[in-house]
C-alpha cells in the first residue's frame, strides 16, 4: 500500500509561557494576523495560501524552528524514515516526534491542508 507525505508546516518554537508578544512580532514580520489558541500554546496566522504554513508554538526548550511533515499514514512514514536513519523521540497527542541523523527534530502529522495530497510525494509502503 502506498502513502504520501510533504512538508506541511514550519513551526517556530518560542521559549515562553506567554505567546502573545511573539505572536505580535511574527504577525508584523509576516504581514498576517496571528491568533493564539485557547490553550495559549499555539498561534496560527490568517492569509495562509499554499504550503508550508507557519505556526508558532510555546515550548520549554531553547527556541528553534522545526518542520511538520504531513502524511496520510504516520506509521508507514515513521517506518520509512527510521529505515533512512531517523529515530522516533516521542508520541505527543496524535503526532510522532522524530529526529534526523543530523540531530534536527521534526513531527509527523496528519494532513494539514485542504489540498492534501496536492504535491505530496507518493511512497510505496
Amino acid at each position: 500500500m502506498a502513502h504520501r507525505s510533504r512538508i506541511g508546516v514550519v513551526v517556530i518554537d518560542c521559549q515562553t509561557e506567554d505567546l502573545a508578544p511573539a505572536t505580535r512580532f511574527w504577525s508584523a514580520m509576516l504581514g498576517m494576523t496571528g491568533e493564539v489558541d485557547a490553550d495559549g500554546r499555539y498561534a496560527v496566522f490568517d492569509g495562509h495560501a499554499g504550503h508550508p504554513k507557519v505556526l508558532l508554538q510555546a515550548v520549554d526548550h531553547a527556541p528553534r524552528v522545526h518542520l511538520d511533515v504531513e502524511t496520510d499514514d504516520r506509521e508507514a512514514e515513521c517506518a520509512r524514515l527510521a529505515a533512512l536513519g531517523a529515530v522516533e523521540v516521542a508520541r505527543v497527542k496524535n503526532w510522532i516526534v522524530m529526529q534526523a541523523p543530523t540531530g534536527h527534530r521534526f513531527c509527523l502529522v496528519g494532513p494539514q491542508g485542504d489540498d492534501f495530497p496536492g504535491n505530496a510525494k507518493q511512497w510505496d509502503s
